[in-house]
């Protein structure tokens, strides 16, 4: 509960002796103040009985204004308090002064703008998506930072769970995004640490299940019909390529470029373009040999190998530009692998990403230690690669189960 109380501010003493009389309003043992436009003599006012006392010649006048501002004001107070229990008294002072609160979908989006020159396309383009993504469950509305409650969150959750099928990386990253956008505006003090809904926020994390082609699905794929040098046939090899060749992702894989590849060491020297790390690393001959076929006719350093991504030297492009061309350039892999999924059979969609988890679970089925999968793959901490073994073990109890009695 707030409490409002009028208060002369006799250090504020002028050089007639008079004070500012204010409204103040105390929140959470939190103090602000609004003027009430009146001065007064310390003689003048009578703090005990909240009045200007009868020796100022205007004291019925003051007196029946003052009373009308402080039952505006404990008006607008309780309304205020039924709808936002936890609002901070300097949002109080605002709305009674007639300041109109934040809204939260006007800050995070001048904030995105502002951060656009400081990070990566892809990070800029990455928050301003979930903050369009929570403004498209509130319907498109814009709201206040106060009207972001835990409850509100918690729907949120649901919706993407229920709505969007997100999992719970994606469901975690969505939050934090909000989170940060938040943090800031308690930095620039626009709202009060009291606000921030989010540790009170829990997401059930669940390992999902990595899924993978095995020897006999990774044949069938080779194995598969397709006319020479058309796209599906490029698409094919770029994601056989990737199984081979450490796992590289698709962004990694569709700007390979011919000076990244070192012929004479079977080497591929590249910054990663999620990492932003300079990832280096021997290919095995059935990598090679993929590559090979598509450098032999390559003559510019700078061209991409696999001919998926057409237009200009892929380096002199905007951030934005590049984007944009990967994107498309994997929206056509996507097409086609979804499509060689259905032709081989698979009990699950054909994605670009699993050709990262085949790479991992065939390299430890045959024997390879975890800490050199963990470096080809270019992990950051090796407990992500650990997910994979633990696939490994999931393997083998099941051929127990099968084969040993």
């Amino acid at each position: 509960m707030s409490s409002v109380k009028l208060v002369l501010r006799i250090q504020q003493k002028d050089a007639t002796e008079h004070c500012p009389l204010y409204i103040r309003i105390i929140k959470d043992r939190k103090a602000r103040f609004v003027s009430t436009g009146i001065r007064l003599k310390e003689t003048e006012w009578d703090d005990e009985k909240q009045r200007v006392k009868k020796n100022h010649s205007n004291s019925n006048r003051l007196n029946a204004a003052l009373m009308q501002k402080i039952a505006d004001a404990e008006g607008q107070i309780a309304d205020i308090e039924r709808n936002k229990s936890n609002i901070s008294a300097k949002k109080i002072k605002e709305i009674i002064k007639g300041k109109k609160a934040i809204q939260f979908f006007g800050y995070a989006y001048d904030k995105c703008e502002k951060m656009r020159g400081s990070v990566s396309y892809r990070t800029y383009e990455s928050y301003v998506s979930y903050v369009k993504k929570f403004e498209t469950f509130n319907n498109g509305k814009e709201i206040h930072f106060e009207d972001i409650s835990v409850s509100l969150l918690n729907d949120y959750v649901n919706y993407m769970t229920k709505n969007l099928n997100n999992g719970a990386t994606t469901q975690n990253f969505s939050l934090k995004v909000l989170a940060i956008i938040f943090k800031q505006a308690h930095k620039e003090d626009i709202i009060p640490e009291s606000v921030y809904p989010f540790n009170k926020v829990k997401i059930k994390k669940t390992l999902g299940k990595r899924l993978f082609l095995n020897k006999q699905q990774l044949e069938s794929l080779q194995n598969l019909a397709l006319e020479e040098d058309c796209t599906a046939a490029i698409v094919r090899d770029m994601f056989l390529f990737s199984v081979y060749a450490g796992g590289l992702r698709f962004s990694d894989v569709v700007t390979l470029q011919k000076k990244h590849y070192f012929e004479e060491e079977a080497r591929i020297k590249k910054v990663i373009r999620k990492t932003n790390r300079l990832h280096q690393f021997k290919i095995g001959n059935l990598a090679k040999s993929i590559i090979d076929k598509y450098t032999k006719n390559i003559k510019k350093l700078d061209d991409c190998i696999f001919p998926l991504i057409e237009g200009n030297v892929f380096e002199q492009l905007s951030e934005s530009t590049q984007v944009k061309l990967i994107r498309h350039g994997n929206q056509i892999a996507r097409w086609h692998l979804l499509n060689f999924g259905k032709k081989i059979d698979l009990p699950f969609p054909l994605t670009f990403h699993l050709s990262r988890h085949t790479f991992a679970t065939n390299a430890l089925n045959n024997g390879m230690r975890i800490e050199y999968v963990s470096k080809l793959m270019d992990h950051t901490n090796i407990v992500t690669t650990q997910i994979y073994a633990k696939i490994i073990n999931e393997e083998l109890d099941k051929a127990v189960d099968l084969y040993i009695n």
